[in-house]
């Protein structure tokens, strides 16, 4: 890399507009390959890893841990060491100019907002004092905040960005006025603009203000591996492939990439397209629900799970006719007995748990150690009106079927009514995701921590299928199985499947 270049806050998702900067991975003057692991940025869903899109040397960090972005906004400068720190500097001198010189100025409060964050306090009471004067003019960019919107105060109960929280503590803006438009009514910087306008003040588009002038790259790209779409568009676009990000399967540019470099240059037309949508569609009532702690345990433990888990999927399809037959044949005879579907594939993955114990595991992240079980414990995951809960089958794989229907039973009406004990709900060597009564056909599952593996099982449906040659139709499921690839491989999590597979196929196995 001849020349200098730049990492920006990436966009993840179209529902993304900021993101934190929660850790830098690799410091100064470190030297990096493309795909390395850069830094992790927190957004209002989860904290992601960027994966440098070139090769090269960080030379200037220009957003520190806990720093908060709008997508596309300047983090580091990159380049190698033949560049010097004079050039770096100018270079960097160089975007700030350019920044003052756009139509939109930020004004020298808010510079200082992006490139000063340590005099952010010192300023505060002057910007409070301003907010507060309602009759005193102020310059386009400033901030100017009703007397009916002041006064800020923390609350656990408020549901906000850190960005829009860092800037309401700074501008003195109570938030429970402000009404969020996010997911699950969460607060953004774009809610509270929207909000202190309303009511007659000012507030400027911090999205723009903060966002530094993106240097293109002229590089030839014609050997950047990219999708025929990506590459199509970015060549529509003039879009050089090296500015994009890599985060399609084998290491290429995908269609979504090439976007995100063009929203990221043409926010104008974006915000113009987006104002045209709200115009044209009503607006809709927002309810604020707050998170109750289990809602909260739920998010904080899947949302380690997914950070911290590499998952990876296999997918298998089974024949149930078999399984299907033994159950009405066993509901017939047997009149105190009503088995459902459910209850026989519990059976089966405990059988294939105890064929397989690789796959029958936890994963202690406190010692590194792996914990192997000799029976098997299968969570089941039960909806609840207060979010989710997986109640355990304890050793399923020496129960009959009638005893796993009775223990699902009394575990899931217990489950719904809050009379579970914590040792009925915690732990587990595994756990099934079964959504088949709702028709979902397939879906992927995340871990149920510190297990090493879940499996997701969708509806059963008539499928045409080909048999010795010929196409005949047949009631399939398909199972998904999600693993830990930290303690379970992919040649083990595929013996599981063809063994539960096995199982499932000939069910009179299970009755052994």
């Amino acid at each position: 890399m001849s020349e200098i270049k730049t990492l920006e806050i990436p966009k993840w998702g179209l529902s993304m507009e900021e993101g934190t900067i929660a850790q830098w991975l690799i410091k100064e003057g470190d030297s990096f390959n493309k795909g390395d692991e850069i830094c992790e940025i927190e957004t209002t869903k989860i904290v992601n890893v960027l994966e440098a899109p070139f090769a090269g040397t960080l030379r200037k960090i220009l957003a520190k841990d806990g720093d908060t972005l709008p997508v596309g906004g300047l983090i580091a400068v990159c380049a190698d060491s033949e560049v010097s720190d004079a050039e770096i500097e100018r270079f960097i001198a160089s975007l700030g100019g350019s920044a003052a010189q756009a139509p939109a100025a930020p004004s020298e409060q808010s510079k200082a907002e992006t490139s000063a964050p340590v005099a952010e306090k010192a300023e505060q009471p002057q910007t409070v004092a301003v907010s507060a004067s309602a009759p005193v003019k102020v310059a386009k960019d400033d901030y100017a905040v009703p007397e009916s919107l002041q006064g800020y105060q923390t609350s656990d109960e408020l549901f906000a960005t850190p960005h829009a929280l860092k800037l309401a503590e700074k501008h003195n803006v109570n938030l429970a006025k402000v009404t969020g438009s996010g997911r699950e009514g969460r607060i953004s910087v774009q809610d509270i603009q929207k909000a202190v306008q309303v009511a007659g003040g000012q507030w400027p588009d911090v999205k723009q203000q903060t966002q530094a002038k993106v240097v293109k790259s002229t590089a030839d790209d014609s050997q950047v591996l990219a999708t025929p779409v990506a590459r199509r568009l970015a060549k529509q676009w003039g879009i050089n492939l090296n500015d994009c990000r890599v985060s399609g399967t084998r290491g290429r540019v995908c269609k979504e990439d090439v976007e995100a470099v063009y929203y990221r240059n043409n926010p104008t037309s974006v915000n113009e397209q987006s104002a045209q949508c709200a115009v044209a569609q009503p607006q809709s009532t927002v309810t604020t629900v707050a998170m109750n702690g289990m809602r909260k345990a739920i998010a904080s433990r899947l949302q380690a799970a997914k950070r911290n888990a590499p998952h990876f999927r296999l997918v298998v399809d089974l024949n149930v006719e078999a399984l299907q037959k033994l159950r009405k044949q066993i509901n017939e005879t047997v009149p105190q007995v009503k088995l459902s579907i459910n209850d026989m594939l519990i059976k089966a993955a405990a059988a294939a748990l105890i064929k397989v114990p690789e796959v029958n595991v936890q994963f202690d992240e406190a010692t590194q150690s792996i914990l192997q079980f000799s029976q098997a414990d299968i969570s089941v995951a039960v909806a609840i009106p207060n979010g989710l809960i997986t109640p355990i089958v304890k050793a399923a794989n020496q129960k009959s079927l009638a005893q796993i229907s009775d223990d699902m039973r009394d575990l899931a009406t217990r489950a719904k009514t809050g009379k579970l004990q914590p040792d009925e709900f915690q732990g587990g060597s595994f756990s099934i995701s079964n959504l088949g009564m709702l028709g979902i056909k397939q879906f992927d599952a995340i871990i149920n921590p510190p297990q090493g593996a879940i499996m997701a099982l969708g509806a059963s449906e008539s499928r045409a299928v080909v048999e010795n040659g010929n196409v005949v139709v047949r009631e399939i499921v398909t199972a998904t199985l999600s693993c830990d690839h930290r303690v379970i491989d992919g040649a083990v999590g595929a013996k599981f499947l063809a063994s539960f597979k096995q199982f499932v196929e000939n069910p009179a196995l299970i009755l052994v």
